[in-house]
């Protein structure tokens, strides 16, 4: 059975939970997550296609979203770049 200091515990853990947890999908880019939009992983698409990269060792900058977005137009040279993978236009 539980006590009520543990009852309060569990609802001050949900409560919290519910302010901290982000109630909206995180976005993503050829199903790499983005930090805060997706103009890095854009970039480095745009610059693998104006390159025409088809070699993955060709995408290593230091910027990870930047080799992601390289890597996915590898993977996917017909995706785009304009928007990420919920259709959600990235700004430049």
């Amino acid at each position: 059975m539980k006590t009520r200091a543990s009852l309060r515990a569990a609802a001050a853990i949900a409560i919290t939970a519910a302010f901290v947890t982000p109630s909206f999908a995180q976005q993503t880019f050829g199903g790499n997550y983005c930090t805060v939009d997706c103009s890095g992983h854009k970039a480095g698409y745009d610059w693998a296609e104006k390159n025409q990269i088809s070699d993955e060792s060709d995408c290593s900058s230091n910027s990870q979203s930047f080799n992601e977005g390289c890597q996915t137009y590898i993977e996917d040279p017909n995706r785009g770049s304009d928007e990420d993978d919920d259709g959600n236009e990235i700004d430049d």
